[in-house]
């Protein structure tokens, strides 16, 4: 299948690997990366060929977040909503364990996307930021909860402030820092260590994760995620 918006690669050992690339642009998460990486994630949850996925960038930025040059297009703003919805749904509700290989600057939605996922490993250029408060789009606040605990994710969700690698890894955001050149290869050998156990029971444990945290993801996503784009479109057709 051929894509625009990211590179797609399936590595031996069951290991399905996305990179964000749209370098020339920061890996700004526009309409058609969010569609690619949902019908990515669609068909190799049906493959058992892969067990688990590693996600990246192209460059030296993982995501600067969404193309905010479409957020300025009211035609597109049902479409930009639309498109939101299902990605972010379809990264939470993946059925595989996931890794964000974070190889730099991870903001707004790139923030986003990597507490999607199950793990985060870094490099020495990552860092992460919700500056999108600034501007008026409010963050998804419940999954970072789930990491890294109320008061630090208010914190960082409050201020927009920029945290680097290491005090990304100190508050628990992220599992190890490890050198630019050596991140792939560790995402990769995570990704094999996990992939020692059968997919059934990942899959299992991944279910359990997924629903064990009082407030579900769905009912959150709704309130930060829904209910802000719904009144976006709103005032965008007025």
């Amino acid at each position: 299948m051929e894509h625009e918006a990211i590179q797609v690669s399936e590595q031996d050992g069951r290991i399905g690997i996305i990179t964000l690339n749209r370098p020339d642009k920061r890996n700004a998460i526009s309409i058609g990366m969010r569609t690619e990486i949902t019908a990515c994630l669609e068909r190799w949850e049906a493959d058992e060929a892969i067990g688990a996925v590693i996600v990246t960038g192209a460059g030296p930025v993982f995501s600067a977040g969404f193309d905010l040059k479409e957020f300025g297009k009211p035609d597109l703003a049902r479409e930009v909503f639309n498109s939101s919805s299902i990605y972010h749904r379809a990264v939470w509700s993946f059925a595989k364990p996931t890794i964000a290989a974070v190889n730099g600057p991870a903001f707004g939605g790139g923030f986003d996307l990597a507490t999607l996922c199950d793990l985060r490993v870094a490099g020495p250029g990552a860092a992460f930021a919700h500056p999108e408060i600034k501007f008026g789009a409010p963050p998804l606040y419940t999954p970072l909860r789930w990491i890294v605990g109320s008061g630090i994710a208010r914190d960082l969700c409050f201020t927009g402030r920029t945290i680097e690698a290491a005090e990304a890894h100190r508050i628990g955001l992220i599992s190890e820092v490890t050198g630019r050149e050596d991140l792939m290869e560790r995402a990769i050998s995570i990704a094999v260590t996990i992939l020692e156990a059968p997919l059934a029971t990942l899959q299992m444990t991944k279910r359990y994760m997924a629903g064990d945290e009082g407030l579900g993801f769905e009912e959150s996503f709704t309130a930060e995620h829904d209910v802000p784009f719904e009144n976006f479109v709103k005032m965008s057709s007025t």
